[in-house]
């Protein structure tokens, strides 16, 4: 009799961890991946590349959630305070975790309540100017800028943004001055940029590779130590004259702080093979990223690294909230 009990609850103990078991592996629920930039944005359009294979490697539903403002820290700070269970995740960029907190009195730290899962890539910003700028080179942008302090404009998706510090960095270097006109996103401060509204923009080269190639934008730099295959003939600003500048945006997903690690494990090998499938490496290509491939340390430390250095050249400049 004895032995028959302990079988049944032997028995039924199995069923009830094949249950959870199943439960957790079965989780359908959709995943919510958070993006800070409207859509069309540099941020949107990492998110978007790999939002559809995440989801067949997770065999959940993943679904892009826009939320623009404050220097993408919107969605950073709906993602901190989510439920640590795997189901609301964030496209870090970083203007997020490295330069908005040097700046803005935000509700949630970065290195605290935010977990690093993966690297998705990491792209140069451009220099970019309309066609109603008659400079072809930087050489030649320099010296209209010089000629005519306070008349050249330059477009970010708001202050302390890349495309913000960059502009402020060149001009910096160029002893010229620069009026920053910041906008709630890329896609509206492209839209004014192709208008002339705007006269240059340092922009993110996902966001702007289209406009260029359709001939509506002058590329005419990039911010980063070496050219961009996907514009060869563009030289870096080292190149160019002016030294001094490198700054690449880099994308990359978080979990909320305290997400269990079996979780962020499982998150962190999907996006592995997303990144490494050689459809989702030809995607970042045509837009002029570079795949990640570091490990969740690895992405971890090279955060707090960008924090820090961010922190700095924000001092440097003395960039301030107007």
């Amino acid at each position: 009799m004895k032995t028959r009990i302990a079988g049944a609850l032997a028995g039924l103990a199995t069923v009830a961890a094949a249950m959870t078991t199943s439960a957790w592996a079965q989780d359908t629920r959709p995943v919510r991946l958070m993006v800070g930039a409207a859509p069309g944005g540099g941020t949107d359009v990492m998110a978007r590349i790999v939002s559809d294979k995440l989801a067949a490697q997770l065999k959940q539903p993943v679904v892009v959630d826009n939320r623009p403002g404050a220097s993408n820290t919107i969605a950073a700070d709906i993602t901190a305070k989510a439920a640590p269970d795997g189901n609301t995740l964030l496209m870090g960029v970083v203007t997020s975790q490295a330069i908005a907190p040097h700046l803005l009195k935000l509700q949630f730290d970065p290195l605290k309540d935010l977990a690093p899962v993966a690297l998705v890539s990491s792209v140069p910003n451009v220099l970019v100017v309309n066609n109603q700028v008659t400079a072809r080179d930087v050489k030649a942008l320099v010296a209209q800028i010089q000629a005519s302090p306070d008349k050249f404009r330059f477009s970010s998706s708001g202050v302390g943004s890349t495309q913000h510090l960059a502009g402020a960095a060149f001009a910096r270097q160029i002893q010229g001055k620069l009026l920053h006109v910041p906008y709630k996103s890329s896609s509206s401060a492209l839209v004014d940029l192709m208008g002339g509204q705007v006269d240059m923009s340092f922009e993110t080269m996902p966001s702007v590779i289209s406009h260029i190639k359709a001939g509506k934008l002058r590329a005419l730099a990039v911010t980063a130590d070496k050219r961009s295959a996907l514009l060869p003939d563009v030289p870096t600003l080292a190149e160019a004259g002016v030294p001094g500048i490198q700054m690449n945006a880099w994308y990359g997903v978080y979990a909320p702080a305290g997400t269990p690690p079996a979780t962020l494990q499982k998150l962190g090998t999907a996006l592995s093979t997303v990144i490494r499938d050689p459809d989702t490496v030809r995607k970042l290509a045509d837009v002029g990223a570079v795949p990640g491939t570091l490990t969740a340390a690895q992405f971890d430390a090279f955060s707090r690294a960008e924090y820090a250095r961010y922190g700095k050249l924000i001092a440097e400049l003395g960039v301030k909230l107007d």
